[in-house]
């Protein structure tokens, strides 16, 4: 069943009075319980493209549906109610909260506004989700900004599925933590999506973690899709330029220059 399909979707803007093609005529969908991986150079149009689908800056043109709804028609109170649906996890985690905030005021406030569970039952919720994600209730009165990047990563996994969402964006959402973190990260991503059946939309620039974690593979290159399909079909042979650079530059990234298929060596590649 298709979750979400995005139809032709457009975002111009200008700069230093030149004209920019962030994202231009994408077209792609992601099915319930699939994860989508979404790889290009920096300035690809990637994180243009997540916003453009949480609704922090509107398309120029373009259509989105989003469980069977037209997710830009959507304004005030429907827009909030279905907005619980869709999270988000950032790359910068410290600048997507309260700086001086609990885990456990991070948490709850999503729970508070989308009233997820009555107010009684909201500490308790906060407790099952930080032990979902692998941190102990001790956790909820802790200020985040005294947390590893590791345990901040996890908050945040917990404050985007405390609304019971159908989707979930990444943006970049691991690659700050050490490689053995990200694995654990990964892994627990995949654990929330078999037991949830959650979708998920994984951007990043490291064709590594997308092997990981995406069932499908989408290139970006000057804010066109340029490339689509089975994650393993276009890591082993991609037809596109761009998709062949970031293939490239991970195989020079290897220590010694050994051109071997480091994309397969350098993460697991999970069972999904």
């Amino acid at each position: 069943m298709t979750l979400l399909s995005v139809e032709n979707l457009r975002r111009r803007y200008v700069s230093t009075g030149r004209d920019i093609v962030a994202v231009e005529n994408a077209t792609f969908s992601i099915a319930a319980g699939e994860t989508l991986g979404i790889a290009g150079a920096s300035g690809s149009g990637k994180s243009t493209m997540a916003r453009l689908l949480l609704g922090l800056m509107p398309p120029d043109a373009g259509k989105i549906t989003f469980e069977g709804q037209d997710w830009l028609s959507l304004k005030g109170k429907d827009l909030r109610r279905q907005r619980s649906r869709m999270q988000m996890v950032f790359q910068d985690v410290l600048g997507a909260f309260h700086p001086t905030a609990t885990v456990g005021e991070t948490i709850g406030d999503p729970i508070r506004v989308h009233r997820t569970v009555p107010k009684p039952q909201r500490t308790r919720e906060i407790a099952r989700l930080l032990e979902r994600v692998g941190l102990s209730s001790d956790f909820a009165g802790r200020p985040v900004y005294e947390l590893s990047g590791g345990q901040r990563q996890r908050v945040a996994i917990a404050r985007a599925i405390a609304t019971r969402p159908s989707l979930v964006v990444l943006d970049e959402a691991v690659s700050a933590l050490d490689v053995q973190v990200r694995n654990r990260i990964l892994e627990l991503l995949v654990e929330l999506q078999r037991e949830e059946n959650m979708s998920y939309l994984f951007i990043s620039h490291d064709l590594a973690v997308l092997r990981a974690v995406s069932h499908r593979l989408a290139i970006m290159d000057a804010g066109r899709i340029v490339e689509t399909g089975h994650t393993s079909d276009i890591i082993e042979q991609p037809q596109s330029a761009a998709g062949r650079a970031l293939v490239a530059a991970t195989l020079r990234l290897m220590p010694g220059g050994r051109q071997t298929n480091t994309i397969q060596q350098s993460e697991p590649t999970y069972d999904i």
